[in-house]
């Protein structure tokens, strides 16, 4: 039996997105957290992951070796949190993934074909004025006794069920 994901997923007939995914992290400290996640913004289609406020200089030999081949494939993006906004005015809504008071479900929350995924720091999350700023903010439900998760885990959640609003439900 053969198991090379790029033979299988070769084979698929999985159709296109038509918007590719936009995403944003404030603050994030851990270089293989940022690896994770250029990996998961590659891994949906996107090219581009923004780094807001960023103020730690980052190993990129440890982001190389965790984002692997989609090093080259997803540009690194430095901005502020006002040029972030400013970018994103119009086009794309900006949806937080944050447990803060308003946030709707994520599997009960239609997300649009354009949209913006803006996570928080690993030890903080995202402050209130930068949710007060997004357009809409989503938890994701957990129903064990860590109520905690990884900001590269959340973020693949969130992508994966905007990708299956998109591609599989009609």
């Amino acid at each position: 039996m053969e198991t090379n994901s790029v033979a299988f997923f070769q084979s698929q007939n999985t159709p296109e997105l038509p918007f590719k995914p936009k995403v944003a992290a404030w603050k994030v400290k851990n270089p293989q957290n940022v690896g994770s996640l250029m990996r998961l913004v590659d891994n949906l289609g996107g090219d581009e992951l923004i780094l807001l406020d960023d103020e730690n200089d980052k190993r990129e030999a440890s982001i190389r070796k965790t984002a692997g081949l989609s090093f080259k494939n997803v540009k690194l993006t430095y901005l502020d949190a006002d040029e972030f906004f400013d970018r994103f005015e119009t086009d794309y809504p900006v949806f937080a993934i944050e447990t803060s008071e308003g946030a709707t479900n994520l599997f009960e929350t239609r997300l649009p074909a354009k949209v913006v995924f803006l996570l928080g720091s690993e030890m903080h999350g995202l402050p209130p004025e930068l949710i007060l700023r997004c357009d809409s903010a989503v938890f994701i439900p957990m129903t064990g006794k860590c109520k905690s998760m990884n900001i590269s885990h959340a973020l693949a959640v969130g992508l994966f069920e905007w990708q299956r609003q998109q591609l599989f439900m009609k």
